[in-house]
């Protein structure tokens, strides 16, 4: 029997990641079985949301004890296949007949390596660029204005974030919710306009994204409330009025292409947006922030935001974090900008040295998750994010912290919310207008940490919809007043979003309609039998929430540990709450979270010039994405 074939019947392996070993075996049956067996694991390593697969690491992908190949022979009868190119430097392109590439102990799928080499090339083509045109001391007073204790000695990273925005074209900002990221990048776009007025310049065009409708949607929200408390302290008009006040999803941004993987921007039609700002980083996969980088044009900045504790995303890549494991802790001004920034932060003290060429372009802010007072979130937010199990359960079980509850052993939330949450959604078919019936939606959310099974969002999802039209499961209809919809993928044509949450209430006619907000304060009716892919939002994966928050959030944890879990993903969930938590599960399936890191194999860090060995810690994220040809 051939360890192929045992990973096949063990269902370990996708059809489609066998059907790319038995391909290369038709081509030629002279290739070794270990070679067979390494490409079906490639594949299946970009299924599961790593960018390559580690030969001396296969039980990251495999839980059973099979009968592995040893390592170091491995990777020679790897490196000795017909299949599998050796690219001599990182950043240099590989062999396109072969469908496997070998690099730095990590076997790709050759398109995925490619992705990964290019998204290298053009972060190190941005970081690499002049600094942006004007004098920062020009606008000193404006900066003062907008950071009056910058030159206090204090700490203010804020400040500091926008500053480096007058130098770097290449700029990460990252820090955890509520550390003020939407807040400095409105000032540091105040402070790029007024730069470009003194120096006699239009304006310069801005565009705002982030991955998904919904965080589209947050981000321009938290921008324009930002750009009133300016108006209201007295900030110039002409100012504030060249900030954009709309936000589009990446996929919009870059032009997507009917029936075609490519978009209308990229290298050979960059992007005309002199200023680009991504929100939700962390979201963003490699082939998709491949091509936002090969879009940016020479002159422009592209500013990042995220959290790097947060979730990585769905699909393959961890590529915020690797970025940022090039780019260093974020701590200190590096080289020439200590002296040129002087005029706006004072006298910054000795510039720290570049040790990387992404050395200098990120800023991390500090704590301040977001909360209203008696939601004390935060301790236990710092103490999931460090993986500190025993300190997260003392502050559940002691019900010290304000506004969090712990439900300890509870793996049904609708018996533990003693009918508040049926009783909630009850209402939303009760609202006046679906505007309204929107914005009591997003009050309160039921997050799982995974899809399938009693605890998981399919199933909660049936369970609610039964018990609110009083049907057996499987009986309620497809639609009915008070029903939430999630849109699962984009349609362009509608002008909905993957993540985009809607409500069923009847139209002025009485028909039944899908009920979405617009982006302008208004909302749009559909048939549902018109809406793209969709399913229902009582229950979310915590992965679906990303980028979205609610006053209330209820967090369920599964029955048992599942591979899925980890530190990153309660963390991510329970910073979606604005008032209150409440965390269901039992204690040895949290702690056995807090144990687990999500990150990816990937060697971009490495590319970039960071660390010296490829991510290697890694789980899955839920259910396999759907792949397409794989070289």
């Amino acid at each position: 029997m051939s360890r192929l074939g045992d990973l096949l019947r063990a269902a370990a392996l996708r059809p489609l990641d066998h059907a790319l070993a038995q391909s290369l075996r038709r081509l030629d049956p002279q290739t070794p079985e270990d070679v067979l067996l390494a490409a079906a694991l490639a594949s299946l390593a970009v299924a599961n949301g790593h960018a390559a697969f580690d030969p001396s690491r296969p039980g990251l992908l495999v839980d059973a004890g099979f009968d592995w190949p040893e390592p170091a022979g491995w990777e020679r009868t790897l490196a000795a296949s017909r299949w599998v190119a050796q690219p001599d430097a990182p950043l240099h392109g590989s062999a396109p007949d072969m469908p496997l590439v070998q690099e730095h102990g990590l076997l790709y799928l050759r398109r995925y390596r490619e992705y990964e080499r290019r998204l290298a090339a053009g972060l190190l083509r941005l970081a690499s660029a002049p600094p942006v045109e004007g004098d920062p001391a020009t606008v000193a007073a404006l900066f003062a204005e907008l950071f009056p204790r910058a030159r206090e000695g204090g700490d203010d990273r804020q400040a500091r974030a926008a500053a480096l925005a007058l130098r770097r074209r290449l700029l990460l900002v990252t820090g955890g919710p509520g550390t003020g990221k939407t807040t400095t990048i409105a000032r540091l776009l105040v402070l790029r306009v007024a730069l470009a007025a003194a120096g006699g310049l239009d304006a310069p065009r801005i565009a705002l994204a982030a991955p998904t409708g919904r965080a589209a949607e947050r981000m321009a929200e938290s921008l324009r409330a930002a750009v009133a408390a300016m108006r209201d302290a007295g900030v110039a008009a002409d100012l504030l009025d060249a900030l954009p006040g709309t936000a589009s999803t990446l996929h919009r941004l870059l032009g997507t292409v009917l029936d075609r993987p490519h978009f209308r921007h990229g290298a050979d039609n960059p992007l005309e947006a002199e200023i680009i700002v991504v929100d939700e980083a962390s979201m963003v996969d490699l082939p998709l922030m491949c091509k936002l980088v090969e879009a940016v044009a020479s002159g422009t900045q592209l500013i990042l935001l995220g959290d790097p504790d947060q979730l990585p995303s769905v699909e393959a890549g961890d590529v915020l974090a690797a970025i940022l494991a090039a780019a260093g802790d974020g701590e200190g001004l590096v080289g020439p900008d200590a002296e040129a920034l002087a005029p706006l932060l004072g006298t910054p003290g000795q510039a720290a040295a570049a040790t990387t060429p992404l050395s200098g372009h990120r800023l991390h802010l500090r704590r301040g998750y977001r909360q209203d007072a008696g939601f004390a979130l935060a301790p236990l937010a710092d103490a999931v994010r460090a993986g500190d199990a025993s300190q997260a359960l003392s502050l559940l079980q002691g019900g010290t912290l304000a506004g969090v509850e712990y439900h300890a052993g509870s793996v049904d939330p609708l018996a533990t919310s003693r009918a508040g949450l049926l009783d909630h959604w009850r209402g939303l078919a009760r609202a006046p207008d679906p505007a309204t019936a929107l914005q009591w939606a997003g009050r309160v959310r039921l997050l799982t940490a995974v899809r399938e099974g009693p605890q998981g969002a399919r199933g909660l999802n049936a369970r609610i919809e039964a018990q609110l039209g009083g049907h057996p499961i499987g009986a309620a209809p497809a639609y009915f007043p008070g029903r939430l919809l999630l849109v699962t993928e984009n349609s362009y044509r509608h002008r909905l979003f993957n993540g985009d949450v809607g409500v069923v209430l009847r139209d002025a006619d009485g028909a039944l309609a899908a009920w979405f907000a617009d982006g302008d304060g208004g909302v749009r009716g559909f048939h549902p039998a018109a809406l793209p892919a969709h399913e229902s939002a009582f229950a979310m994966t915590v992965h679906k929430a990303q980028g979205s928050e609610f006053d209330e959030v209820w967090l369920q944890l599964p029955r048992a540990d599942n591979r899925v879990l980890s530190r990153e993903l309660v963390y991510t969930g329970l910073t979606r709450a604005r008032r209150r938590l409440h965390l269901a599960g039992e204690e040895g399936v949290l702690r056995a979270a807090l144990g687990r890191h999500a990150a990816r194999v990937s060697g971009l860090a490495w590319r970039l010039g960071g660390e010296a060995t490829p991510t290697a810690k890694a789980i899955d994220a839920g259910a396999p994405p759907e792949q397409g040809a794989l070289f």
